[in-house]
């Protein structure tokens, strides 16, 4: 008998470039730029400059499986740049330039990168970068016309003299799609980073699921505002996602403040945004203080951390947008789940259900599976085809003999089988013997409008061992007194899980990933 067959289509990345550059040739790519203009160029042209970039980079020795770095912004040129690493077979390693120069080097020696591409503003720290990792052999600088650069340094080239005279002939594909695409070290922020390294058909897969009406729901008819950095978590897919649909997608360069934002936005017509909580407070902010309106948003998708209930009616009410929570990590490439657009019966506490190609569990601390999946607290892990296997450099697994990672969130899974992280088993406070959880906390302290932030950390006791401590951000030069912050936590939480003290802050710090930074807060108000 003679079967029939299904055409070979190896599922790499740059196939979303090719479909963007025949089907939507004239859709834009925008960037703001340093000096208030803006840069604009459609798929065809952009996939066009991304294929001479890989001529280059192949030029300079960069092969199949090589690393290649990216110190940059969210710009059209490092987009060129994503593809034209990843079309050939190469890996394009993310570093993020709100890390120090030791850290960055430090990743860039573990990943063996040869090559660095840098935006032309953080020269300085490439400087530093490249004294500390002798593996890079040249430098190649983006989104400007280069600078200062000492003598004895690797060699520094500027791209766009270059890309005129680029050689050509270089095509993409005819790797296997099981080769490692991208790679992005965890952000360390409760832990040392690790590598994870994402292949291409992991992402592609992860694009498709992104795609779907019940998550992001991207179309050719949307303009995405990617705030989320480019250096993290692969900017959660969109410079994949949106490209597969023909929409617009809009960045923002390395200008993330409010004034900045609202300007973009209307200029653009955006009408989804994307990136972490604090962003869009920011944007909101502003508009408080300047005024004005951004009709054409409709929808802003947020994660990274929790957001607080009276946050997100704050930025829905001056935004007049929806607000789409989710949740997910570098190592699920990032999506875990996600809330319906425009669900009538959102929850700021609710991340949603996870779409095909993830599945997750709730175990106890023993890693044994709760008898009942709904309802119960337990410690949350995940599988699917775009889940870290393994971190980069370790021979060992990074998941059980099932395939399940354990994410080291605490949460519940609610009868709809929707998603809600309740902590981190990593920020549990061990009081007298006892545990408290302060996701809980926060959540009702969250809530009230006048506080924009809050978080509990443990501080060192001598009785105890430890106990909570609350700190908070207010908003807008709010005030409240110990007695009335505390208050409602009266009846929702155990007597002795009340913070024993409060600590006001100006502005709360941020990981480099928009995150509230614990480790920090730990530093500086942990002590006895």
């Amino acid at each position: 008998m003679i079967h029939g067959a299904i055409q070979d289509f190896p599922l790499t990345l740059d196939k979303f470039l090719d479909h963007a550059a025949r089907w939507h040739p004239d859709a834009e790519v925008v960037t703001a730029r340093e000096d208030g203009g803006i840069g604009r160029i459609g798929y065809a042209a952009l996939r066009a400059r991304s294929l001479a970039i890989s001529s280059l980079l192949a030029g300079f020795g960069v092969g199949e499986g090589d690393r290649v770095a990216t110190l940059a912004w969210n710009s059209q040129a490092h987009v060129e740049c994503w593809y034209a690493v990843m079309g050939i077979g190469a890996v394009c390693h993310t570093l993020n330039p709100r890390l120090t120069a030791l850290q960055l080097a430090a990743m860039a020696v573990r990943s063996g990168a040869k090559l660095l591409v840098v935006s032309v503003d953080l020269l300085p720290l490439a400087r530093l970068i490249v004294e500390r990792a002798p593996g890079i052999g040249r430098v190649l600088a983006i989104d400007g016309d280069g600078g200062e650069w000492p003598a004895g340094a690797p060699p520094l080239d500027v791209l766009e003299p270059l890309i005129a005279a680029a050689p050509g002939g270089v095509s993409w594909g005819g790797f296997d799609e099981r080769a490692p695409a991208g790679l992005c070290f965890t952000s360390g922020t409760t832990g040392a980073p690790k590598g994870v390294t994402y292949t291409h058909r992991g992402s592609f897969l992860h694009t498709l699921r992104t795609l779907q009406a019940d998550v992001m729901a991207f179309t050719a008819r949307d303009a995405v505002l990617a705030v989320v950095p480019m250096f993290h978590a692969n900017a959660w897919g969109l410079p994949f996602a949106v490209p597969a649909v023909g929409g617009k997608l809009v960045l923002p360069g390395r200008q993330a403040d409010g004034a900045s934002l609202a300007r973009l936005i209307a200029a653009e017509g955006v009408t989804i945004g994307v990136g972490v909580p604090t962003v869009w407070l920011g944007l909101v902010e502003h508009l408080e203080v300047a005024g004005g309106a951004l009709p054409s948003l409709k929808r802003i998708i947020v994660g990274g951390a929790p957001m607080a209930p009276a946050l997100m009616a704050r930025i829905e009410r001056r935004l007049g947008v929806t607000v789409q929570t989710s949740w997910g990590m570098t190592e699920l490439s990032p999506l875990g789940t996600i809330a319906p657009p425009d669900d009538p019966d959102r929850n700021p506490a609710i991340s949603g259900r996870p779409a095909i190609g993830v599945d997750l569990l709730l175990t106890d601390a023993a890693g044994i599976p709760l008898p009942d999946q709904r309802g119960g607290e337990g410690h949350l892990q995940v599988r699917g085809a775009s889940v870290v296997d393994r971190y980069f450099g370790q021979a060992e697994a990074a998941t059980d003999a099932d395939g399940w990672f354990s994410t080291g969130d605490l949460a519940r899974i609610d009868a709809k089988g929707n998603l809600m992280i309740t902590g981190r088993a990593k920020d549990l406070i061990k009081s007298g013997g006892e545990w408290i959880n302060p996701a809980e906390i926060e959540a009702v302290v969250g809530a009230l409008p006048q506080v924009s932030l809050a978080a509990v950390i443990g501080r060192q006791d001598a009785k105890w061992g430890e106990r909570p401590v609350l700190l908070v951000e207010m908003n807008n030069g709010e005030e409240l007194d110990d007695a009335a912050l505390l208050a409602p936590l009266e009846g929702r939480v155990a007597p002795w899980w009340i913070p024993d003290a409060i600590v006001r802050l100006p502005a709360m710090p941020l990981a480099p990933t928009g995150k509230i930074d614990k480790i920090r807060l730990r530093e500086d108000y942990g002590g006895a």
